[in-house]
Order: structure tokens, then sequence, then C-alpha cells
């Protein structure tokens, strides 16, 4: 494929960072390195996947996802943006916003001691101002190495304050989801999606028995995944933000979807990193706002 050839000839680190297309039919950037592999579709910026040397993958594709423009690929860290969910004023714009949905442009790639980073960006065009009217530049800034890092910056090149909420939507591999909780959120607020946005509070640990879609309110702390299935334990650390998002749709809507493979639901968990709900970040003229979050998996 042209793209990947000129990539690789500008950003590729033999060895280290190819440009390839992969099985999934989308163009990403593939690190290989002592610690662990990863890549990154150009398309949404999407990471993919994410697995540590000697490890199960811990950010989960989908077996059946397969590459098609202006979709993001079923599984990976999608980029919800400038808003995550449905657009709070008109259901109509695309969920989770236009990022994951374009191509990014490759503007870094660099050898950090044993690591590896990739950068993307994107600049929102008119056809994105027709939904969102700002003027805005992202860059997703993704480091792997001991633990797989993820930076989504967003400056407004505007003359006028905007408000954003996002997400980095990780799907999380898991042995067996309903043997699989989520520790670090006891004691937050949450809104109840699949129960109309009931508001409730958590009390011990996530599990899941049945769908889930909760936003958790007040957690800026450290989560982490306990997988009993695969022994191991997934932590997820984070900053700017203060809310989280536990996803799982269970079998009857992870069927709907077509793309999750079979009982690919029991495969992956979603505890994504937010700015959601009542997070809602407001950026000045000139100002960079950065949502970063870092993982790393410990045995249990």
């Amino acid at each position: 494929m042209k793209a990947a050839i000129t990539l690789n000839r500008r950003f590729g680190i033999p060895g280290e960072i190819e440009f390839r297309v992969g099985a999934h039919g989308a163009l990403a950037a593939e690190v290989a390195n002592a610690h662990g592999t990863a890549a990154i579709a150009c398309q949404g910026a999407q990471v993919l996947t994410w697995a540590p040397a000697g490890q199960p993958a811990v950010v989960w594709l989908s077996p059946a996802a397969k590459f098609a423009a202006g979709k993001s690929l079923r599984g990976g860290a999608p980029v919800c943006w400038p808003w995550f969910g449905p657009h709070p004023d008109d259901p109509a714009k695309p969920g989770h916003g236009f990022a994951r949905n374009l191509d990014w442009e490759v503007v870094e790639t660099a050898r950090l001691g044993e690591a590896g980073r990739v950068v993307m960006r994107l600049v929102p065009g008119e056809a994105q101002r027709a939904l969102w009217p700002h003027r805005a530049e992202l860059t997703l800034a993704v480091t792997v190495g001991e633990r797989l890092h993820v930076a989504l910056a967003t400056r407004n090149t505007g003359d006028a304050p905007f408000e954003l909420t996002q997400a980095l939507h990780t799907y999380f591999h898991v042995g067996d989801v309903a043997a699989a909780r989520v520790e670090g959120l006891d004691g937050c607020e949450y809104v109840d999606k699949v129960d109309g946005g009931a508001r409730r509070r958590q009390s011990g640990p996530v599990t899941i028995g049945g769908e889930v879609d909760r936003v958790y309110l007040g957690c800026p702390g450290e989560v982490a995944i306990v997988d009993a299935a695969l022994g191991r334990r997934i932590v997820v650390t984070k900053t700017g933000s203060t809310s989280c998002v536990v996803w799982n749709p269970w079998a009857e809507k992870g069927a709907k979807f077509g793309d999750m493979g079979d009982d690919g639901y029991r495969k992956m968990l979603c505890v994504e990193t937010t700015n959601a709900g009542d997070d809602v970040v407001t950026v000045a003229p000139g100002a960079t706002f950065t949502l970063a979050t870092e993982y790393r998996v410990a045995a249990l």
C-alpha cells in the first residue's frame, strides 16, 4: 500500500515501528520492543492492541473487527471527541463525536530508551465545524514501554472558549468478564444508563452479570480490573479526568453489533478514562487541555 510505504520512509524505525495494513484491513503503526507490542490505526488514532511481553493482549480487539472508512473498529481504544455519547442537543449528529471516524496525520515517531512513541494529529475542517463550530487541534501521543501511556491533547486555536466531553473508550481483554471485577470505585456516585439515567452509589467492587453502562462521577483516582481467569490485575491511572465509564453490552446487545465475535462480550470490559456526565471541560482560547491515561499489569 502506497500510504504505508510513504509513512515508513518518513516515520518508520526499523525493527521497532512499522506502518502496515493488518489482517483487520486498517493502516496502522505497529510498535514492537523488549516490553511488548502495540498497534495504532491511522484512522481515528485508535490504539488497536497492546500486549506486554509474555502476556495475553491487554487492549482487546474483536476477532471479527473489519476496517471500514469512517467507522471505528470494534475494540481497541476509540477516541470519543468532542462529545461523549449522543450529542447533547442533536441526536442526529454522530455518536461519540467525529474524531474516531477521521484519518489522522502522523507527525512523530521516536525511540525513548526501550520504549517507542507514536504521535498523530487531527485538525477538524469545515465539514466538522458544521457539526461543532469551534477551532481546535488534537494530538494523540501513545508511548509503548513497560506501561502503555496515552495522552489526548486539545488545543483551542479559536478566539472563544468551548466546552468538551470526551473519552478514551478502551476495551480491556479479560479471561471471563463474569469472573472479573473493577476496584477503586467504591463509594462513587454513578449514572446508570441501563436504568434510564438513575443515580446510584457504588458499594464494593463493580461486577458484571448483565449489561452494564455506568458513568462514575467524582473518581479521579486509580482503578483496577482484577481478572481471576487470567490471574492478573490491570491498573488504570489517569490525569485530567474525574469521571470513568464502565461498560459491557452483554449477550443480547453484543450480538446485535455484528462485529464482536462469538461470545466476544465475555472477553472484554470497557473501563474508560473520560470527561463525561458532570465532568465537562472548558478550554480557553490558546489553552491546551490534556486527558491522559496509563495502563500497567501485575500478577494476582
